[in-house]
């Protein structure tokens, strides 16, 4: 998630990526650090505006009216000159280029738009006319306004995003905090064969909060390019292990299917994803997408795990076995209670891996143990 580490140029969208990847890749573009960027602001400070195309296809040209060719290398300082002039600039979509300069854009009347100042309808229009990314900066209201198919986002100060950032940092600490402190009872309740699907759902209703939490901060960290570089740093320290965890709990408690009832590992994690924030408070909601039937009386039934996440715990244990081993035993309490020669029956586990097995489950029950009664 390093700041730094572009997503991939701006560019038209095509078939299987969203408007969200393309404002993403677009915002990393602008962001503080990059010669764009730099070049931007560069023409806020000298009290001029602009208009800049990323991207150059039939359908920009299309647009284009006047201007000059040029298909010069793009700098900060050429983008500043060549935006005294009227008309628009038109950048290729690795921005490395100037293709044109000074050119009028004339792009469908009948596209709908919002917004008010010339410029900005026009940028507005030319976005949801050919699909690229266009920039546009107000000279009297001194901002710079970001256009990607119908969504416009202004880009702010690295201090205005910080202070949000640090807040929202603030509370995925104690999101996280929380997390660690249901994930550890879990642990133990599954070392004891006393889990109910209201400890799942917490669980799974925590990873989810804090998996939201780090998304939002993700997304700040792409706006403050090279200014983001500590708080990339603390929010991949914060969620390490967050989303495996989230994977391991689906895999161990989502239903097997049934006649009524039939939900996959992806379906109840996209279920999850999809919940609204009120929604995402409510144990029984959360309990009907993983596949439970969401009735209040529900959350006090007993479950036992098939043993993906205790078992992911143990130290150099590759996944196919992890899966061999859930197969054959059927379930957690049946490996715990399975011998080093029981474990060896297994496909793939000789006897100091059997071992390992055997000793790595043992830890970690007895340290869940203490953990939840010391």
């Amino acid at each position: 998630m390093a700041a730094n580490d572009r997503a991939s140029a701006p560019g038209k969208s095509g078939p299987g990526s969203g408007n969200e990847a393309l404002m993403r890749a677009s915002l990393s573009a602008v962001a503080p650090g990059t010669a764009l960027r730099d070049g931007l602001e560069r023409i806020l400070r000298g009290n001029t505006g602009g208009l800049i195309v990323l991207g150059m296809d039939k359908s920009v040209e299309a647009m284009c009216t006047g201007g000059f060719v040029l298909d010069v290398e793009f700098t900060a300082t050429r983008l500043r000159e060549l935006c005294k002039l009227d008309g628009a600039l038109i950048l290729d979509k690795d921005i490395t280029k100037i293709l044109r300069a000074g050119v009028q854009l004339v792009p469908e009347s009948s596209i709908p738009t919002e917004e008010t100042g010339t410029r900005h309808r026009t940028a507005d229009r030319v976005s949801k006319q050919c699909g690229f990314p266009v920039v546009s900066v107000s000279q009297s209201m001194r901002l710079i306004a970001l256009y990607v198919n119908g969504e416009r986002r202004v880009l702010e100060e690295s201090a205005a995003i910080l202070s949000r950032a640090n807040q929202a940092l603030a509370t995925l600490e104690r999101y996280k905090l929380r997390l660690d402190e249901v994930a550890g009872t879990l642990s133990a309740l599954e070392i004891e064969d006393l889990v109910t699907v209201r400890d799942v759902t917490a669980v799974a209703q925590r990873l989810e909060m804090v998996r939201r939490i780090a998304t939002e901060i993700a997304e700040y960290v792409v706006e403050l390019g090279t200014d983001g570089r500590l708080l990339s740093l603390q929010l991949d320290e914060l969620i390490a292990g967050v989303a495996p965890e989230r994977d391991l709990v689906a895999r161990d408690y989502v239903p097997e299917p049934t006649a009524k009832r039939s939900r996959t590992v992806d379906e109840a994690l996209a279920e999850l994803d999809s919940l609204s924030h009120p929604e995402l408070l409510e144990l029984p909601i959360v309990a009907r997408a993983l596949g439970y039937s969401g009735a209040p009386e529900t959350l006090d039934s007993a479950v036992s795990p098939r043993g993906y996440r205790l078992l992911a715990k143990v130290p150099r244990l590759p996944g196919a076995i992890i899966e061999r081993l859930v197969e054959h035993f059927g379930g957690l309490q049946k490996l715990l209670a399975a011998s080093v020669d029981d474990l060896q029956t297994v496909d793939g586990v000789g006897e100091a891996r059997a071992r390992s097995v055997r000793e790595g489950l043992s830890r970690l029950a007895e340290s869940s143990i203490l953990e939840r009664y010391v």
